[in-house]
């Protein structure tokens, strides 16, 4: 062979092997994103193929999990962590939370606050008046009502699925929410111990069989979807009550950090353009200081360290709960170690 021929075929053979590697590159880059300078650009597989992009924008993705136990597709609003770190932090909703977005993302936007940071958001989509439980059968009244597993969805189906399409560790996840969210946050944390680091309420009602709660929670349940709450715990003497009360069930929280919150029913600047909800908002936030901080006395005597915020002014609003998720960022990042 002459040396004009082997410089030519040594030529072929090097032209090869840089397409064998950029073929690689690409699919690594495609199928899912670990590989790309930025790896929140792929988007991701779910239950219906492949995550779609939300409308809400800042990488965040709309991904369609199954649930096994409920039956269903669950949609869920995740941003994936800026440089791909493991951290999560759950975002809960409220009693009236809509199956076309989690409000985190509409009245909130905490896409926007932790778009620089190297944490995934994970914001369920649904749930209205679940609390976030196993409820004990399907939720109204009528025949074929809504099923909510929302415990084990969340402690065990969507670990799952975020382990392995975000890379998402089981053991290193922060859950904040507001109202019945806050209340599940605690609960949670509570009882899934070696998923959750931190947990954080904000305007929750967090003693759930106080005097009074449950003829209250029932009518709150009828108004939000015509739900039964016999349905949520198998009735009035159910041991399920007091499993998911976080008054009750506290212990699980030693060594982790946890902060809540409650402001004083008195409306604050950002309400006054919504006088129509002062009454109700005024009530509901009352609700959440007393029962926060009779939950706290309680948490503090048996010995657990708690954070927390008391705001001179504020109502169960929205105004209120945004401002301490912007309060609390800093926190969950730090516990986190996710900047």
């Amino acid at each position: 062979m002459s040396f004009v021929s082997r410089l030519r075929n040594a030529g072929k053979k090097a032209t090869a092997a840089l397409a064998v590697v950029a073929t690689a590159a690409s699919v690594m880059v495609a199928g899912t994103g670990v590989a790309s300078a930025n790896p929140r650009e792929a988007l991701r597989a779910d239950a219906t193929g492949t995550c779609e992009w939300d409308a809400v924008q800042y990488w965040v993705q709309r991904c369609d999990v199954f649930s096994p136990s409920m039956g269903r597709n669950i949609p869920v609003q995740i941003q994936p962590a800026a440089r791909g770190g493991n951290a999560a932090l759950y975002l809960l909703d409220g009693m009236r939370a809509t199956d076309t977005e989690n409000a985190w993302t509409h009245f909130s936007n905490a896409p926007a606050k932790f778009v620089d940071n190297n944490i995934t958001l994970v914001m369920p989509v649904g749930g209205a008046g679940s609390f976030y439980i196993d409820w004990n059968s399907p939720a109204t009244f009528l025949p074929g009502g809504v099923v909510y597993r929302w415990e084990t969805f969340l402690a065990n189906e969507l670990p799952t699925y975020l382990e392995q399409n975000f890379g998402v560790a089981r053991n290193n996840n922060s859950v904040a929410g507001l109202s019945m969210g806050g209340t599940a946050a605690l609960n949670l944390a509570a009882k899934h111990t070696d998923q959750f680091r931190q947990a954080l309420s904000y305007s929750g009602v967090l003693t759930m069989n106080s005097p009074g709660m449950y003829p209250l929670l029932a009518i709150a349940l009828l108004q939000v979807g015509g739900f039964n709450i016999n349905s949520m715990y198998g009735g009035y003497i159910s041991p399920a009550r007091f499993e998911n009360d976080p008054f009750w069930n506290m212990d699980g929280l030693r060594g982790k950090d946890v902060y809540v919150s409650a402001a004083s029913g008195i409306p604050d600047l950002p309400d006054l353009s919504a006088p129509q909800y002062f009454a109700d908002g005024a009530a509901l936030e009352l609700l959440s200081r007393e029962s926060t901080l009779v939950w706290e006395a309680k948490a503090r005597l048996t010995g657990i360290n708690v954070t927390s915020d008391y705001p001179i002014l504020g109502i169960h609003s929205w105004a209120q709960f945004d401002s301490q998720l912007s309060k609390t960022h800093d926190r969950i990042l730090n516990v986190m170690n996710a900047w």
